[in-house]
């Protein structure tokens, strides 16, 4: 049947008698196919069983087609409904484009609200804000926290011109927890610091190893030497175990007691130790991030300040000459009383027998018992941000 339309359309619509290009809305489609057959409004609204309003709207493109009407008219049209649907879909964007506005903030919005836990910074009293939805507030806040001038300059926006000098792997959570161990330790007050003054203290921590209370002098210690020490519960999924950085010519050590055993606290600060002897972090801050399995060794995956560092930590929790003896002795069956006997020997707890043949062994399931919780002797006389405690910060 020809009409007075440019197109002649008889039976189904196939592919040869459709070209998607040649309409820019579902309602022209079906006044198209309502020609070709021939049909009024209300003959298709008898037959769909609706009201010729509606039917009228979707021709004028003041109604959409719904996925329902569009199996309907598939139905009836032989036309498949992905057609009405595909042309919806375009049209609908069509006029989004035209009513909506850019916002230019929303890519701000997406990486500070994205990259950062705002709800666990408010909760750790780090930013002050009723609700993270109120988007204002926080982001006041958090151009306080990292010390910015405006939103533009926090230093977590990929634009930001003010760049500390931290790895650039670093992410935003890690980056936030640096700030706030940064802060923290500008408001402390230490000792002296000299390159004889961590010498001098780490041979006074290695006297500490034998039991877990003798932590609670860790702080003392270094504080003495010249060094903030400060314990910052970790951020969800952040991984962090520590960081050694510079402060006015003087290293800051902090620890997040991620796992809380007395092999890890002792490996992972004579790591950071290791870097302020070695002045690592003056020129790049790295923070340390799983500083167990492979992390911990000294392979070629192995960033070189981090092997030095690793080897150090390792030796100070268990001379490796006398680790080497006792694996060789014993392997692949350690028993208690092998555990316990070296342990003696060398005038150390049990624990850091159990953490290193742990790593040289890769049996993380075994010898977990000597492994002692160490958190609640080492706070004490530490500076201490987080686990319920808000460190007092200007």
């Amino acid at each position: 049947m020809t009409h007075g339309s440019t197109r002649c359309i008889q039976g189904p619509v196939g592919d040869e008698g459709f070209d998607p290009e040649n309409y820019q809305t579902p309602g022209q489609l079906l006044q198209e196919l309502l020609e070709a057959r021939g049909w009024t409004q209300r003959i298709l609204a008898i037959v769909l069983k609706i009201g010729e309003t509606g039917i009228n709207k979707i021709l004028a493109g003041k109604q959409p087609v719904t996925a329902e009407l569009a199996l309907a008219f598939g139905e009836i049209f032989e036309v498949p409904a992905e057609r009405f649907l595909d042309l919806q879909k375009k049209y609908d964007l069509a006029q989004a484009r035209i009513v909506a506005r850019p916002d230019p903030d929303r890519a701000k919005r997406a990486h500070l609200f994205g990259g950062l836990p705002i709800a666990e910074m408010i909760k750790r009293g780090w930013i002050e804000a009723d609700d993270v939805r109120d988007v204002r507030k926080v982001e006041s806040e958090l151009v306080r926290f990292f010390g910015a001038g405006s939103i533009d300059e926090i230093e977590i926006l990929p634009y930001a011109a003010k760049q500390t000098n931290v790895a650039s792997e670093t992410t935003p959570t890690q980056m936030a927890w640096f700030y706030r161990v940064r802060q923290i330790a500008r408001e402390m007050i230490v000792g002296r610091y000299t390159q004889a003054g961590i010498n001098a203290a780490i041979k006074r921590l290695d006297s500490l190893l034998s039991a877990p209370e003798e932590a609670r002098k860790v702080p003392r210690i270094l504080a003495e030497a010249g060094i903030r020490f400060i314990l910052c519960e970790g951020l969800p999924r952040a991984k962090i175990d520590g960081v050694c950085f510079w402060l006015n010519n003087a290293p800051v050590i902090a620890l997040t007691l991620r796992y809380d055993r007395i092999d890890n606290f002792w490996f992972v600060l004579r790591h950071e130790c290791e870097h302020a002897v070695r002045e690592h972090g003056k020129a790049l801050i790295t923070i340390d991030i799983e500083l167990e399995g492979a992390r911990a060794g000294s392979g070629d995956s192995v960033r070189e300040e981090e092997r030095v560092a690793n080897e150090a930590a390792a030796s100070f929790c268990v001379p490796k000459s006398q680790l080497d003896l006792l694996i060789a002795h014993k392997a692949p069956f350690f028993s208690e009383r092998d555990i316990l006997a070296f342990a003696r020997m060398l005038r150390i707890h049990p624990g850091l027998v159990a953490g290193q043949l742990q790593h040289r062994t890769g049996r993380y399931d075994r010898f977990r018992g000597h492994q002692v919780k160490i958190r609640h002797h080492v706070r004490p006389g530490s500076m201490v941000d987080g686990w319920g405690n808000v460190a007092p910060v200007d």
